[in-house]
């Protein structure tokens, strides 16, 4: 597997560190052959070659088998005809990363606040409300006057389905529950389309429990009893949002692993932003990041049908477990150890731990 790496701004470089190193224990335990390929993008690009994305990089990624990204400043990159590129944005939209899988799960060692619960969040990543990436050129938020901007949303039936049945799929893997969650009361036509799509989709999967909530009420449920589900499947923006409070409630947004994944390409990406007030602080917690490798691992398993990437995936997932219950973990989630020794305590960890197939 040749991976390309880019570590990103702000903390992304300390947390990809500890990434990569996983990788490389893994990929020697699992006899893996993972070459990794580093590169640049973000303000480290832009200052060395004018651009956050250079056009060749797009092309040395396709041509790789997966891609980690490290946490990018987008909310510095403003003006594109200045090279100031989302490169989350650019990757997502260029490789058509249509689905967005962001699991959440609470741990032994971290307090259960409202439960023991295992769900994730299946977000459509390519329309929506998001205006830099649902129109061709430009973007759909306009400034009509100095006092009225309006925001256009796209939504189509082509999306609609396609994250649908990455939901559906996956819960067939899982506990065979879906969640519908949409503005369909107000967005009448838009969600409308989204719904009606899911549940034609799920006719496909009999044996998959179908519900739905409106965005709302579905806050509500989530921090009331978030054990009651199990997949949930939504929109764009709705995603964005409710991934971070899952994410939040398992103890720390540093725990949220992220994969964005379509049908020819992957990557893997911290569900976190880059940070830039703990950055160089050694703080940072690196298991967003390496969840997110972890799940790429497990990614290109399945699709290239090789059950060590898989076998690989879970045995990273174990040991992140073992070293949040045994408290050997970053102080955000009640641990004492920085970033760097909470990577080299996974490592060991990786290496000594029972593998379980």
């Amino acid at each position: 597997m040749h991976m390309i790496i880019l570590p990103g701004d702000g903390i992304g470089p300390e947390t990809m560190a500890v990434t990569t190193q996983v990788i490389e224990a893994s990929s020697k335990l699992f006899n893996l052959g993972i070459t990794l390929d580093h590169d640049l993008a973000g303000h480290d690009s832009l200052s060395k070659y004018g651009t956050t994305v250079r056009p060749e990089l797009l092309e040395k990624v396709k041509k790789a088998d997966g891609l980690m990204l490290g946490p990018m400043s987008t909310f510095d990159f403003k003006d594109e005809s200045k090279g100031e590129i989302n490169p989350s944005k650019f990757f997502r939209k260029s490789l058509d990363l249509f689905a967005n899988i962001r699991p959440a799960r609470t741990y032994q060692g971290i307090p259960a606040r409202l439960g023991e619960f295992d769900l994730i969040v299946v977000r459509e990543n390519t329309e929506g409300f998001y205006s830099d990436r649902n129109v061709e050129s430009g973007g759909s938020e306009m400034l009509i006057t100095p006092e009225v901007v309006i925001s256009l949303r796209r939504i189509t039936l082509l999306c609609c389905e396609r994250i649908a049945r990455a939901a559906f799929e996956l819960a067939m893997t899982r506990k065979k529950h879906v969640t519908i969650v949409h503005k369909a009361n107000v967005l009448k036509i838009g969600d409308g389309m989204f719904i009606d799509a899911c549940h034609r989709i799920g006719k496909d999967f009999p044996e998959v429990q179908i519900d739905d909530f409106i965005v709302d009420a579905m806050m509500a449920h989530v921090v009331r009893h978030p054990a009651i589900f199990d997949v949930i499947v939504t929109t764009n923006m709705f995603g964005d949002i409710l991934s971070d409070l899952t994410a939040e409630l398992s103890g720390s947004l540093g725990l949220g692993g992220s994969l964005n994944a379509g049908k020819e390409y992957a990557m893997g990406q911290a569900a976190h932003g880059s940070a830039p007030d703990i950055a160089g602080k050694n703080i940072a917690n690196p298991f967003s990041s390496v969840s997110s490798a972890s799940q790429l691992l497990k990614w290109f398993g399945s699709r290239t049908q090789q059950d060590r990437y898989i076998t690989a995936s879970n045995h990273i997932n174990q040991c992140i477990a073992l070293a949040i219950s045994s408290g050997q973990t970053t102080r955000d989630i009640g641990g004492n150890l920085g970033t760097q020794e909470t990577g080299h305590t996974l490592v060991k960890l990786l290496q000594q731990t029972k593998i379980v197939v």
